[in-house]
């Protein structure tokens, strides 16, 4: 469909293009990808790929739908098993719901050694799953051969072991690397030498390789450098060197540069060529030689199926035995090569016929990311090998009798065989919360689905939570959503797509935000019968709220987000990890207030501006009007207590608001017109009133230099096709906040002239208040402000001729606040933002930003795919196995991974710390110490007991951020004798509190040092719920 008109569809692509960008979806939209093997990693990459709208993918699979793969494949269901259809015809239209755009057909012929391969020419990318090696080699060699070559790639996954393997061709040119997006970065100097050296503004690093290029712009003085490419030579991370500038005449200021993306070609060799020294990624530095002891051992298990035309029987100690000899044979003629490793070898043998959903979930969107890249070129492709274990997952089962892992006939046949009949059951008993439930919950409670976790059954539960309802923008990454669920919510709509998968799960869905004001709903009885927490979450403030929730419940915690191709997860075990807020990222940094309100220098400035605008004039003012109102409902009493000389807050504004209300949409128009003069004219004469061009500052040096730009006025212009959308957004917004009808008819460009024609701009004339340029400066609050007289004598005047004019009536004292809604191009929000954007960039001339990236900036925008979504809901899900199974420290991985450079790094997580109070008692984040009560349990009794059961000498007693006992505070030593009922004043239903106790340190002249939360009940059946 789309693909046809080449229109990209931004309702439902608008994420993934600040991902891939526009040139990169066109090429997807022109090509065709054959994938063979519909088991867990098979449809894992068809999900990806068609979510991420490639023209046409072709199924290819020869088996029937068993019992087994409802292990794996999320789209067979239990009547597909019953009624013997083929896998390939099951998923298919399954697959193809996923997508209107993309074109899903399938095939059923045989491919293997006497298939003619000819039919694949029509492909721009062939991926084989579950086939056997001697055939991706002979495809490979095929693909390879063509002209241009047909990008090849092979993924294998058998039990704990995964592979995938890329061949894109002798010569494969990618046009964009890394994918970030160069910045513009200020330049201090540039010397006049050879070579010459740039240094950053403010010692800002510039980021640069050696052998890269920029572009220089804007500077002045050496002028000759502007728009010229030159290569660096970094010397340092805020300078670098350009070659010869001895010739050019001083630089004297202003001026960035701009790092200028080069295209790289990247070179392939056959699957055949590269089995006996192959290039591999590797993940876990902890283990670096896995990959080449992964690599031997996966081949061997190739020669295995050759020789014996089967895979190693689940706990047979014999084919063990075989698949190491095999391997040491394998090895041998390796030419990179890592000693045998017995004990992957022989995991891998007990689980070759298993399957870890998990483990296809994470190496499926690792993969269909290279699918992506085969056929766009954008991102640096995978040389050549990936390989993953999840050893840590079976190493403590190997005692476990191998009676546990042999198949029952039912769906979990294929994760038994990996982790046994005892952790299954752990698994189908188990009570997890999700908190969220976009793309990472949708990918979790599919992970849920086919480990059977939370089954009604067995008592388990996963309870989930999402107050947000379904967009259609998530459709392309939140795959249980079609679009007949748009603006249904997302929490239930989840839960009936997963019963699909799993009718035996027990969803419970909520519409709750998890926050303190649902306290009530999740309280710590909640989190008390609860095994784990997982967080499927798009903010900070989010995670760490629900993360003090879980430490003071000693709750494990799984986190995990994605921003782009990059994913990161994070596992928290009580008592031996630290916890999401141990550690916390810098704040990220504002924008200066004069900046943004006069001196932007680039065009992120001039987005925030105009987002500001739209929130204070549509949004901030019209609420504050209603509540005004709503407080003080009478405006003859209003008029009064001002006569009287009483000031209410806000009055000036709401009254002002008041006298101006248009009550026509001629006046909207004027409104607006008058808008462009005093933010696109008179904001510049008056700055160049104030500032003239030669102002100089105390140093010396110009006002007017870099990175401040010098702002020139506009000429309103309605032939101008940005003047005209301005105007009209503009005008829509205050006609929507003032309830004004306007037809279509008023927005056109003659009605909008017929009324321009009439509208009085007065003569400008500079003012003399003074323009903030100091950058530490915060933004005043304008309601807060103490008013002049004359602003009261305004006020009382303006409200005295409303009341006269009978102007103030119920419907005048009402206005309709807007909520900035990005994704809904017919409401005029962006192209208002837009607009007024690109008119004060242009007042500056700064370059400016197309639709796409102004509407990323303003709505905050997460650049979001599925592949990376899917790839940290696999590597959560396989730690929730070690979580329920209570491993020990060293099993749990931490990842972080950028699917497009491509790098995955597996590391332990953080250690708890512990901190000594005494020779031997020590605490931790995790530890809750307990003091039960009555009701005349004082002060000084609660301090006696921590004395007496902790052996420590309390000197302060903290409640949140009350100070209930510091013995230097005059009047506390009187507390001592207050109840503690008295002196917290617990509402009713409060059973218990947190206090921070700190006691007297070892060492005289040392600061008291904060102990664990001690938790006060305010009576001894208080403990439990």
């Amino acid at each position: 469909m789309a693909a046809d008109s080449m229109e990209i569809d931004d309702s439902l692509y608008s994420r993934q293009r600040y991902v891939l960008g526009d040139s990169a979806m066109h090429q997807m939209a022109q090509s065709s990808v054959f994938l063979s093997g519909m088991g867990g990693l098979g449809i894992e990459i068809a999900k990806n790929i068609v979510l991420a709208g490639v023209k046409a993918v072709t199924l290819h699979d020869t088996k029937q739908c068993e019992t087994w793969d409802l292990g794996s494949n999320f789209f067979i269901h239990s009547e597909d098993v019953l009624s013997q259809r083929r896998r390939v015809e099951a998923v298919c239209p399954r697959v193809t719901e996923l997508n209107p755009y993309v074109h899903v057909d399938m095939s059923s012929s045989a491919l293997d050694e006497n298939t003619d391969l000819s039919f694949l020419r029509k492909y721009q990318c062939v991926i084989l799953t579950e086939a056997r090696l001697s055939l991706q080699k002979r495809v490979n060699e095929f693909c390879h051969s063509q002209q241009p070559p047909i990008r090849f790639i092979g993924c294998d996954a058998y039990g704990i072991c995964v592979r995938v393997f890329c061949d894109f061709g002798e010569a494969f040119e990618v046009s964009d690397p890394t994918g970030e997006e160069p910045k513009e970065i200020f330049i201090q100097t540039i010397t006049q030498d050879n070579p010459g050296v740039v240094t950053c503004m403010e010692n800002q690093p510039h980021g640069l390789q050696t052998g890269q290029n920029v572009v220089f712009r804007e500077v002045n003085g050496m002028v000759e450098l502007n728009g010229t490419v030159r290569q660096v030579s970094v010397l340092s991370p805020h300078s670098f060197a350009i070659g010869d500038t001895s010739q050019l005449q001083p630089y004297a200021h202003g001026g960035f540069f701009v790092l200028v993306k080069t295209p790289k070609t990247y070179r392939f060799e056959t699957m055949e060529r590269q089995l006996c020294d192959p290039q591999v990624l590797t993940p876990d530095f902890s283990k670096p030689e896995a990959p080449l002891q992964i690599h031997a051992a996966m081949l061997a298990l190739d020669a295995f199926q050759e020789q014996l035309s089967r895979l190693p029987n689940i706990g047979c100690l014999q084919d063990a035995e075989v698949l190491l000899k095999l391997t040491e044979e394998v090895n041998a003629t390796l030419r990179n090569k890592a000693s045998v490793n017995t004990e992957l070898v022989r995991c891998l043998s007990r689980t070759a016929r298993g399957t870890l959903p998990a483990l296809a979930a994470a190496v499926g969107g690792l993969a269909s990311q290279e699918v992506l890249k085969a056929i766009t070129g954008k991102f640096a492709p995978l040389q050549q090998w990936f390989y993953l274990d999840a050893i840590e997952v079976v190493r403590p089962l190997q005692s476990v009798p191998a009676e546990e892992f042999f198949p029952r006939g039912d769906r979990y046949d294929g994760l038994r065989a990996c982790i046994g009949e005892s952790m299954c059951l752990q698994l189908h008993k188990l009570r997890v919360f999700m908190v969220g439930c976009g793309a990472i919950g949708c990918e979790m409670l599919k992970n849920f689905a086919l480990l059977g976790v939370g089954l009604a059954k067995n008592s388990g539960e996963v309870c989930i939570t999402d107050p947000d309802l379904i967009e259609k923008s998530n459709l392309n990454r939140q795959f249980l959503f079609r679009p007949h669920h748009i603006q249904k919510p997302k929490s239930t709509t989840a839960a009936e797509a997963t019963r699909d998968i799993n009718p035996d799960l027990q969803v419970d869905a909520h519409l709750n935000k998890v926050c303190p004001a649902t306290e009530s709903i999740y309280s710590d009885s909640f989190y008390s019968r609860l095994n784990l927490v997982v967080t499927a979450l798009d903010n900070v403030e989010a995670r760490r709220y629900v993360d003090s929730r879980c430490v003071s419940n000693q709750r494990a915690l799984l986190d995990s987000g994605t921003m782009g191709t990059k994913g990161h997860t994070e596992i928290i075990v009580p008592n031996l990890t630290e916890s999401y807020n141990s550690h916390r990222d810098p704040p990220e940094e504002e924008i200066p207030f004069c900046t943004l309100k006069s001196f932007p220098s680039v065009i992120e400035h001039t987005i925030q501006w105009a987002r500001d605008k739209f929130e204070n004039a549509f949004v901030h003012k019209p609420s504050m009007y209603n509540s005004f109102w709503q407080t003080h409902p009478s405006a003859e009493v209003v008029l009064q207590r001002m006569q009287a000389g009483e000031s209410l807050e806000g009055s000036f504004q709401v009254i002002k608001l008041l006298s101006r209300r248009p009550s026509q949409w001629e006046q909207c128009i004027a409104i607006a017109r008058l808008k462009f003069e005093k933010y696109f004219k008179r904001k510049a004469l008056q700055l160049l009133h104030s500032f003239p061009l030669d102002t100089r500052l105390k140093d010396g040096s110009l006002f007017w230099q870099s990175p401040k730009r010098t702002p020139a006025p506009l000429d309103f212009d309605l032939k101008d096709s940005l003047h005209f959308t301005f105007i009209v957004s503009t005008a829509r917004l205050f006609a929507e906040i003032y309830n004004i009808p306007y037809s279509e008819k008023d927005v056109s460009e003659e009605a909008v002239t017929r009324i321009l024609s009439d509208v009085n701009i007065p003569e400008y004339s500079p003012s003399e208040k003074c323009i903030e340029t100091d950058e530490t400066a915060r933004k005043p609050d304008q309601i807060k402000m103490p008013l002049s007289s004359e602003e009261e004598r305004e006020a009382i005047t303006q409200l005295e001729q409303a009341i006269a004019t009978d102007s103030v009536t119920a419907e005048r004292l009402r206005l309709s606040p807007l909520q900035f809604e990005k994704d809904d191009d017919s409401n005029g929000h962006m192209d208002f933002v837009a607009s007024a954007s690109a008119l004060r960039a242009r007042m500056y001339s700064i370059e400016p930003a197309d639709r796409l990236k102004t509407k990323r900036i303003a709505g905050k925008i997460i650049p979001a795919i599925a592949t990376a979504t899917a790839a940290v809901a696999g590597l959560v899900a396989l730690e929730l196995i070690k979580v329920v199974g209570a491993y020990e420290f060293e099993s749990y991985k931490n990842c972080f991974f950028n699917l497009a450079i491509p790098v995955v790094v597996l590391t332990e997580p953080a250690v708890v710390k512990r901190t000594p109070i005494r020779d031997d008692i020590y605490f931790s984040i995790w530890d809750c110490w307990t003091i039960f009560g009555h009701e005349d349990f004082t002060l000084s009794d609660f301090m006696n007991a921590v004395r007496e059961k902790y052996g420590i000498e309390p000197t302060m007693v903290v409640h949140g951020v009350k100070m209930l006992y510091v013995p230097v505070m005059p009047g506390h030593s009187k507390r001592l004798k207050l109840t503690m009922q008295k002196l917290i004043k617990p509402s009713v239903d409060r059973r218990y509190v947190d206090l921070t106790v700190s006691f007297a340190p070892e060492a005289d002249g040392d600061d008291d040092l904060p102990g664990p939360p001690v938790r006060y009940y305010f009576s001894r059946s208080g403990e439990m719920p």
